[in-house]
């Protein structure tokens, strides 16, 4: 039996389309949803977003937001959404080295929590890129 999985970043909607089950990281630790479950409002912190759809299984690594379930769809709005082809291990690895410096100067309690939000997704996009590279 499947839902509908959507989800939707402040620059496109990322993903759209029928799944199996989907597993995703919450305040509470990770949170499986399948089909008819019960209605619920939750946060969702960045980690790997993972979704099965046809016996595969898919992996996003996503960022903070909210996710809304209902009993046939989950809509995860998120402030980052992307697949492990998207992402730039380099890349990631350096604003992560500039974040992780920043913490080092002087700032406000919501430069801080800014910084740190910046270092988790890094982190959760690492750690999606890492983890494929050892499957393959």
């Amino acid at each position: 039996m499947a839902f509908r999985l959507e989800i939707v970043t402040p620059d496109a909607r990322t993903f759209s389309d029928e799944v199996d089950g989907v597993v995703i990281p919450g305040s509470e630790g990770e949170l499986g949803i399948l089909e008819g479950h019960a209605p619920l409002v939750t946060t969702l912190l960045p980690g790997e977003l993972r979704y099965t759809k046809g016996g595969e299984e898919e992996s996003l690594a996503v960022g903070e937001g909210v996710v809304e379930i209902t009993r046939d769809s989950v809509a995860v709005l998120t402030d980052l959404a992307v697949t492990t082809d998207d992402i730039d291990e380099a890349a990631v690895e350096e604003a992560l080295k500039r974040a992780e410096a920043a913490l080092s100067e002087k700032m406000s309690d919501e430069e801080i929590a800014t910084v740190e939000a910046s270092i988790q997704k890094s982190l959760a996009q690492l750690h999606l890129k890492r983890k494929r590279r050892k499957q393959i």
